[in-house]
């Protein structure tokens, strides 16, 4: 993802979590730390057509990945979309080292649990009134990261 991904990255956004969006500021924000021999960020943005369909992003902080985010437009459900921007992001969590990775999801999205389940994520707990303002609870989830031998090829990223 770079900063002219960011327009139809935000417009996907609203689209799909009208009440608890990210700002452009979150998002220039994780941006301004995924550059650099410092960069501690990974960003993608998946496109179809010249559209951008998809993104995802990944902190990696003291071993630990964090999924921050990752969706796909509407008309890309069901087509495995979701799956290559997981996996892509699981292989930038292996390249920062990490030895866990987790992520947060709100408790009534089950599309999204069982993706990461089939992941090998497991629920470890849960974040009280986390999605604002709708003060929806997040489940928390984690997975441990594959040795890089054991890491699916992820081409095109």
């Amino acid at each position: 993802m770079r900063w002219w991904d960011l327009d139809p990255v935000l417009e996907l956004e609203r689209g799909l979590f009208p009440e608890d969006a990210w700002s452009p500021g979150m998002f220039w924000s994780e941006l301004a730390h995924a550059r650099g021999p410092l960069a501690t960020r990974r960003y993608l943005v998946a496109e179809s057509a010249g559209r951008v369909v998809g993104y995802g992003g990944l902190a990696a902080i003291d071993g630990t990945g964090d999924i921050q985010t990752i969706a796909t437009a509407r008309d890309q459900w069901g087509t495995g979309l979701g799956g290559r921007l997981l996996t892509a992001l699981l292989a930038a969590a292996t390249d920062f080292e990490c030895q866990e990775v987790l992520l947060e999801v709100r408790v009534d999205n089950t599309r999204a649990q069982r993706l990461y389940e089939r992941f090998g994520f497991e629920p470890i707990g849960f974040r009280r009134g986390y999605y604002q303002p709708g003060n929806v609870d997040a489940l928390v989830m984690r997975r441990p990261t594959q040795t890089s031998s054991e890491a699916p090829s992820v081409q095109g990223t």
